[in-house]
């Protein structure tokens, strides 16, 4: 594999409509994203391992996926092992909960097509663009990024998902710029400004800390008032982060709020991401490191895969096992 071809020109051409109708049921697919210690798999026709590459010392925390020049963080999707295992476990009894509830048959025919609405909150310090005031062209533009990605449009597996602009917020506060993870500041603009349901996808853009390029929230069965999609605003498409700013940070977050976790989770062992064609990944790749194969196990690493951690210019695919995971978790969290 390697980078996209004619990726500009995928990006710039109009939105295939999708229909993908998939059973409700547990997919034959990988572990939840959770950052590992590497294993001791032997490195197979791996690159040099960089810098970029190396993990933290620290437990569970994998180098977070950073802009250019930025230092190395805990990732806020990065889960632990047992925290995997609780999700996939609440995940597997909440499924049978609604077959039970509602029946194999009626389950079978559940949401072949979804349209989600999406609400951006465009945080700002001031009115000038190194303050945060982004153009409305580049929220369109991400948008339509994200409806080329998930309908399969940029050569993946389509999945079910299309996405509908329903406004731009702009707000113009000092306190909550940069958005600072995890903190008081954070939690009290989300819940602030947070609108609609489990279904609704909240995007918050603006200067982040930490260097970081975004972070989002995994679905849960109560919603949250912190629940939604928190993006660097520059990554969009036409910003100013170089190498992330075709808009793919985006559909990488959204992908976590779908429930998929990262290629590379839980390295080489175990059940990987919980998705089955997705090949197992040691570690994050970053760049676009052709021919890179980290596990014995086959295949090589799914560098191309939006739920890895290299440039917006080398991922373009989700997996017909990403597609049927992400159904299922809509169905069983979101879904009204």
């Amino acid at each position: 594999m390697g980078l996209r071809p004619n990726l500009l020109t995928r990006r710039n051409a109009g939105i295939a409509s999708t229909s993908f109708a998939l059973l409700l049921g547990i997919a034959t697919v990988g572990v939840l994203p959770t950052a590992t210690t590497p294993t001791s798999a032997p490195l197979a026709a791996a690159s040099p391992v960089s810098a970029e590459e190396c993990w933290q010392a620290a437990g569970a925390s994998a180098k977070v996926k950073v802009r250019p020049g930025g230092a190395v963080k805990h990732d806020p999707n990065a889960l632990t092992l047992a925290q995997v295992h609780q999700r996939e476990a609440e995940l597997a009894d909440l499924v049978q909960e609604q077959v039970k509830r509602k029946g194999f048959k009626t389950n079978a025919a559940a949401a072949a097509s979804v349209t989600i609405p999406v609400v951006v909150h465009v945080i700002q310090r001031d009115s000038t663009r190194a303050g945060g005031n982004i153009p409305d062209s580049m929220v369109t533009s991400q948008i339509n990024v994200l409806n080329q990605s998930f309908s399969g449009g940029t050569g993946g597996a389509a999945t079910a998902f299309a996405f509908q602009l329903q406004s731009i917020n702009r707000v113009t506060n000092p306190a909550w710029y940069p958005i600072v993870q995890g903190s008081s500041a954070e939690r009290t603009m989300k819940s602030s400004l947070r609108v609609g349901g489990k279904s609704t996808l909240n995007i918050y853009l603006g200067e982040l800390s930490d260097d970081l390029l975004g972070w989002a929230t995994f679905p849960t069965r109560r919603l949250s008032s912190s629940d939604g999609v928190v993006v660097l605003s520059e990554s969009l498409p036409g910003g100013t982060a170089t190498n992330y700013n075709l808009g793919d940070t985006g559909t990488h977050e959204v992908g976590h709020w779908l429930n998929l976790y990262h290629t590379f989770q839980n390295g080489c062992s175990g059940s990987g991401d919980n998705v089955s064609d997705t090949p197992a990944e040691a570690s994050p790749a970053f760049q676009c490191p052709t021919g890179r194969d980290t596990c014995s196990a086959p295949g090589q690493d799914p560098i191309t895969n939006f739920m890895d951690y290299t440039y917006d210019s080398c991922m373009y695919q989700f997996t017909a096992g990403q597609a049927s995971r992400m159904l299922t978790a809509w169905n069983t969290y979101r879904a009204a």
